[in-house]
C-alpha cells in the first residue's frame, strides 16, 4: 500500500521519456487545429475572431502560427520555451476571452491545453530534445 501512495523517485531518463512524451502528444495535436487554419489562410478568407482587437486576419495569422509553426517546434523540442509563450498566450486568450462567457465544456479544451503548456514550459523539453542536442543539454545532471 505504501509502494501505491508513495512519491515516485522515478530515474533521470524516464523523467525525460516523460516530457518527451508529453511534447509529442500536445505539440501533435495542436498541429490539426494550425492546419485547418492554414487552409483558410491559403484559400483568403480573412474573417476571425478579433478577441484583443488587432484585425481580424492578424489575429488568424498569429493562431496559425501558434499551431503551426510553434507546435512543431515543441514537437522537435527546438526553441522550446520561446516555442510555448504563443501558445499559452493563444489558450489563454480563448479560454478567458474567446469563451469568457460560454459554459465550461466550450472552454475546456482551451483550458487542457493550457494547463499542459504551463507546467511544459516550467520543466523544459528535456534531454531528448533539440535544445538539449544544439546547446548540450544531454549531460546526467
Amino acid at each position: 500500500m505504501r509502494r501505491i501512495f508513495s512519491v515516485p523517485n522515478y530515474p533521470y531518463w524516464q523523467q525525460h521519456l516523460a516530457l518527451l512524451v508529453l511534447r509529442l502528444g500536445f505539440g501533435l495535436l495542436m498541429l490539426p487545429h494550425g492546419w485547418a487554419k492554414w487552409q483558410r489562410v491559403w484559400a483568403g478568407e480573412t474573417s476571425f475572431t478579433d478577441p484583443i482587437g488587432i484585425g481580424e486576419y492578424p489575429s488568424l495569422l498569429l493562431a496559425t502560427f501558434a499551431e503551426t509553426l510553434c507546435a512543431c517546434l515543441v514537437v522537435l523540442g527546438a526553441l522550446y520555451r520561446l516555442a510555448l509563450l504563443p501558445l499559452i498566450v493563444l489558450t489563454v486568450v480563448a479560454a478567458f476571452v474567446v469563451h469568457a462567457h460560454d459554459p465550461l465544456d466550450v472552454k475546456e479544451h482551451a483550458l487542457l491545453y493550457l494547463f499542459a503548456y504551463v507546467p511544459m514550459w516550467w520543466l523544459g523539453a528535456g534531454k531528448y530534445s533539440l535544445d538539449a542536442w544544439l546547446f548540450g543539454l544531454r549531460k546526467n545532471r
